[in-house]
């Protein structure tokens, strides 16, 4: 399959043979399981306090008393005396079956599906109809995957990547994303993470020559190198179709990573 190169005033500048990645087929349960064994890997472990609620003198007073055999506050002639404490119904009490750090968090995923899933993940950066459905806004007369010259790799400021994001038609998407920051609902907002902001455009590169400071900045926009590329950058969500950008090197490299030449 070929597809246009675009030089960077957005005009056809010559055609590339893609590689046989992009055609593979779609795959949204092994894409949705990689991206989920990939995002286990950055939770934290949490647990509670071992002793947490048995800091206490509570023991029951056994049968004959009249009274529920709980585990009672020792002592007399004070407040808490007699007082419930220590089972878990109580207040104050254990928790019956608390959190625990030892909890084995991190999902597993086989290679060879890892893989799968991410050749279907750029296959998916080709399918205008995951894209569209994504909510990207770009130009659909297009074709997909768009690929710049190498060229863009070099673009050191912020200025000028502005004006080659708006001559090859992505640059509606980032003010799609810019526009879309809204405030979280539920407590994430007391706990560093009030804000959530739509994704925007993925920048596929051989080797930084400035684009990263340039480009950084832009809400919504990543850059990564075709080395590092993964399903998290692919499937943001673990949901495929993401806009991508990919540069003439990138698409060769491609080929080396995946063996194809």
């Amino acid at each position: 399959m070929k597809v246009n190169v675009y030089n960077l005033d957005g005009e056809p500048e010559g055609e590339i043979e893609l590689p046989s990645v992009f055609n593979v087929p779609y795959r949204p349960d092994i894409i949705r399981r990689a991206f989920i064994a990939i995002s286990s890997l950055g939770y934290q472990p949490q647990g509670r306090d071992p002793m947490a609620g048995k800091r206490t003198s509570a023991e029951s007073w056994g049968t004959g008393h009249g009274v529920a055999r709980v585990p009672r506050i020792k002592g007399s002639r004070h407040p808490a005396s007699g007082k419930g404490a220590f089972a878990p119904m109580t207040v104050g009490g254990r928790r019956a079956h608390p959190p625990k750090v030892e909890k084995n968090i991190v999902k597993l995923i086989n290679k060879k599906e890892k893989t799968l899933a991410l050749k279907s993940a750029i296959a998916s950066t080709a399918n205008i109809d995951l894209v569209k459905k994504r909510g990207h806004i770009f130009d659909e007369s297009k074709r997909l995957p768009l690929v710049v010259v190498s060229e863009l790799e070099k673009i050191n400021s912020a200025k000028e990547i502005k004006e080659v994001f708006k001559k090859i038609d992505v640059w509606a998407d980032i003010e799609r994303v810019k526009n879309r920051k809204r405030v979280r609902s539920g407590k994430g907002k007391m706990r560093g993470r009030k804000y959530k902001r739509a994704v925007g455009p993925l920048i596929v590169i051989s080797e930084d020559k400035g684009i990263v400071k340039a480009a950084r900045n832009f809400p919504g926009v990543d850059i990564i190198k075709v080395k590092n590329l993964s399903v998290k950058h692919l499937a943001p969500g673990g949901v495929a179709g993401r806009l991508t950008i990919w540069t003439q090197s990138a698409i060769d490299m491609l080929k080396n990573r995946f063996n194809e030449g």
